[in-house]
């Protein structure tokens, strides 16, 4: 039997809405839900505004762009070689 991971939302009314490749044929299927705990969530979201706040200084210095958005060159005059 073929394993999908769809991601899908629960509603107020507890019903589970999700969009499934239009491979997978109209009819029954089992679902499996895995639910993450609230503090699996915050854990997370605390992680996240760490490493933001960090790199937050580095990311935003401007020398630290050696590379043109338009064609990913090195425009720090850096030589790079393999």
């Amino acid at each position: 039997m073929p394993t999908l991971k769809v991601i899908a939302e629960v509603d107020d009314q507890h019903r589970l809405m999700a969009t499934v490749p239009d491979s997978v044929a109209p009819g029954q299927v089992e679902v499996l839900l895995v639910v993450p705990r609230r503090e699996e969530d915050d854990a997370g979201a605390a992680w996240l505004a760490g490493v933001a706040q960090e790199w937050q200084q580095e990311l935003s210095d401007p020398r630290e762009d050696i590379y043109s958005l338009s064609d990913g060159a090195d425009v720090g005059g850096m030589s790079h070689t393999g």
